[in-house]
């Protein structure tokens, strides 16, 4: 059996095109009802998504296959941050977000990444990514139930909406679980459509704003504005997202088999993902994140040309100006997007989940358990302590436990693995 990677930089412009549009239409599914269930514009998000990747695709030298776009872990702070705030200042906390990863980038760059493994261990990381996921479970309930995410309105009748959601749902899981090749990775994408035809089907879906809609119209960007108030809300909240990048970074380094943490550094790729957070959130779109189902695509394909992902981003920019195609993305009745979300909610908590699992977590030990079990109750349970409050709470609460209580700190074994394989090969 032949290992070798392919080498797909020769190949001609209009096969790197196609595979750009392709690793694209993986991630479209996330990219796009993130803003949707925020209130973003869905435009927005596509151009932000294809500036921020090549934002990063340059400022890591143009060696990482990887696509950047919306952040799950973003969803409940910015839903919250706009009623409390308004959507001006709560951009301004996201461009303050993406300057948080700027500077852990300089940290890292300074001190390496030891400081990462002591300041935020597994047992850390897994409670808060999993009151990511289990914060939001409200919000995909009500929405598959036919309500605003808030649960206060009722958009579409319980009966209908219950049966569109489950449908959606159903073939969503079907596509994950027995999906096979570049299928396996369009469950979101595949949920929808089905989801949307019944809909239409139904008599639910308002196709109003699609007929009044421009073919070609410039995306609705908004300015943001800036309030402490909203930058100490938000900032606590690119903790998990940060933690999130490292594991993706290293995911698609396995796929490759090369060590980015070292080349080209994970301080350039924080600083990449960064930048590309702060630009979206000057322009009105939701904060960036590398996106791992991108990295499934390209062990599937197994074209590990970086340049691919500009092709991927050129699209998303060209889609973002389609007038119409952000109004067909605004008509998906809520049904649809909630019975999705329950599915990619429980997912993210057991992202979490599977990180203490990894890890050897043991709670039995007092010390992980109090972490633990605190970090979950003040997420879930929406606990505030002045302006700061639910998962950007818990987060501050994680970290501050585990540098406080004593006892045995667990490590990110995969970081001084890579870092020791990397010195070992001259790297």
């Amino acid at each position: 059996m032949n290992n070798a990677i392919p080498d797909h930089s020769n190949d001609p412009t209009w096969k790197q095109a196609l595979s750009g549009a392709q690793m694209l239409l993986v991630a479209f599914g996330a990219l796009v009802l993130m803003p949707l269930i925020t209130g973003l514009d869905p435009n927005v998000a596509l151009f932000t998504a294809g500036i921020g990747t090549v934002i990063f695709y340059i400022l890591t030298g143009g060696q990482i296959p990887i696509f950047l776009a919306s952040s799950f872990a973003f969803i409940a702070p910015i839903t919250v941050s706009n009623n409390q705030f308004g959507l001006e200042q709560t951009l301004g906390g996201l461009v303050a977000a993406g300057l948080f990863y700027i500077v852990l980038s300089a940290v890292v760059k300074l001190r390496g990444t030891g400081f990462i493994n002591r300041l935020l261990p597994p047992v850390v990381i897994g409670p808060v990514i999993m009151v990511i996921g289990l914060a939001l479970a409200p919000v995909a309930v009500n929405m598959a139930m036919g309500k605003s995410g808030d649960g206060a309105i009722e958009l579409v009748p319980y009966t209908t909406a219950v049966l569109i959601a489950m449908l959606s749902l159903v073939v969503t899981v079907i596509v994950s679980v027995m999906g096979r090749g570049i299928f396996r990775l369009l469950p979101i994408l595949f949920g929808v459509v089905v989801g949307y035809v019944v809909s239409v089907f139904a008599g639910i879906v308002d196709f109003s704003g699609v007929r009044e809609a421009a073919w070609l119209a410039v995306p609705n960007f908004t300015t943001p504005s800036f309030s402490w108030a909203a930058i100490l809300f938000m900032l606590p909240v690119a903790i998990a997202p940060a933690i999130e990048h490292i594991g993706d970074v290293l995911a698609i380094g396995n796929v490759t088999r090369k060590n980015y943490l070292k080349k080209p550094g994970l301080h350039k790729t924080l600083l990449g993902d960064g930048v590309a957070t702060s630009a979206a959130g000057l322009l009105g779109g939701p904060p960036n994140t590398t996106y791992s189902e991108v990295t499934g695509a390209v062990l599937l394909t197994r074209n590990f040309n970086p340049r691919i992902m500009l092709w991927a981003a050129g699209t998303a920019i060209l889609l973002a100006f389609v007038g119409k195609f952000g109004a067909i993305l605004q008509s998906i009745p809520t049904p649809v997007m909630g019975g999705i979300l329950c599915l990619l909610f429980g997912s993210i908590a057991v992202v979490g989940l599977n990180t203490l699992i990894r890890h050897s977590v043991d709670l039995s030990e007092s010390r992980n358990l109090v972490i633990v079990a605190v970090t979950l109750v003040f997420g879930i349970g929406g606990m505030a302590l002045g302006l700061v409050a639910g998962i950007a709470l818990s987060a501050i609460t994680a970290i501050l436990l585990n540098v406080v209580l004593p006892g045995t700190h667990d490590h990110w074994d995969e970081l001084e693995e890579a870092e020791a394989e990397a010195e070992s090969q001259g790297v």
